[in-house]
């Protein structure tokens, strides 16, 4: 075959979409020219199925959005206000038969919390230099008594009834070790696989109150601080892997929450991914 005829770079242009030279000069041209539209074809719908993608995400963040209260509204943010301290009194405080009072040492925390768990923004400017996030978990720290737990049952009744996508569970450290001494595991409090099909789990936001508690103690053979710490891992990757929430409250400073959870883990892995927790202290007196 006599390729005399044919430039240097129609063979090379020809080698690009694995075509052979056919020594008819014209015939390769055109089948060069075709094979370049099939490629621009190929691209312009490949952009398109991209674009496509990349508009059902927004619009999938845009729906998820909507599922929240506009807090920045201030009459909206007043009346989630009245809202919450209905609940709180009439519900979650009604059998003590008293009001859940808020002061100084809890109303900036009551503040950040209805914003944060509105998904609104404006959570991050409740307490300027924290570095407070609205993707990150809640820790509740204070001492005995100081409201911790009643807060965070307060705000799971409040989400429960407004049917917000952050609803948690709120649950004891006790209430973990007994599920794992009926079931012999705590999957429920973690990826909650049950029934799940194709490495599918269920996860569900959750609030593990008390942890730190009696992590010395043994329940029918075991440890709870085995179980505190295989929680708090399992959660970190539920929470970066499937944006579901695991809250804590603890009576434990920031020196004993070091001093205990490197206690069994040598890497410090543990401490390391309380760098996911809005840090929130609680101060002030014993409420009981």
């Amino acid at each position: 075959m006599n390729l005399s005829n044919y430039p240097s770079c129609l063979l090379e242009e020809l080698g690009k979409y694995n075509l052979k030279p056919t020594g008819n000069l014209d015939w390769d041209k055109a089948m060069l020219q075709t094979m370049r539209y099939r490629a621009s074809d190929k691209a312009m719908y490949a952009a398109m199925e991209l674009t496509n993608v990349i508009k059902k995400a927004e619009e999938d963040k845009q729906k998820s959005q909507e599922a929240y209260p506009d807090l920045t509204d201030n009459t909206v943010y007043e009346m989630h206000s009245r809202l919450f301290m209905y609940i709180a009194n009439n519900i979650v405080m009604a059998s003590q038969h008293r009001e859940f009072v808020i002061d100084d040492d809890n109303r900036l925390v009551i503040r950040f919390l209805l914003y944060y768990f509105n998904n609104c923004p404006l959570a991050e400017d409740v307490f300027p230099g924290r570095g407070y996030k609205l993707h990150k978990n809640i820790m509740l720290q204070g001492g005995l008594g100081v409201g911790k737990t009643m807060i965070m049952q307060c705000f799971s009744e409040y989400l429960k009834r407004i049917n917000s996508p952050r609803f948690f569970h709120n649950l004891s450290v006790t209430q973990m070790v007994n599920y794992y001494t009926i079931h012999n595991n705590f999957d429920r409090y973690t990826f909650y696989e049950e029934d799940s099909k194709g490495f599918m789990p269920k996860p569900e936001n959750v609030c593990l109150n008390d942890v730190g508690l009696n992590d010395d103690k043994i329940f029918y053979g075991m440890n709870t601080s085995v179980l505190t710490d295989d929680f708090l891992l399992a959660r970190n990757d539920i929470w970066a892997g499937w944006d579901k929430f695991a809250h804590i409250t603890t009576n434990l400073d920031e020196k004993a929450l070091i001093a205990r959870f490197t206690k069994g883990d040598k890497y410090g892995r543990l401490v390391d991914r309380f760098k996911t927790y809005n840090v929130i202290p609680v101060t002030g007196k014993s409420r009981r």
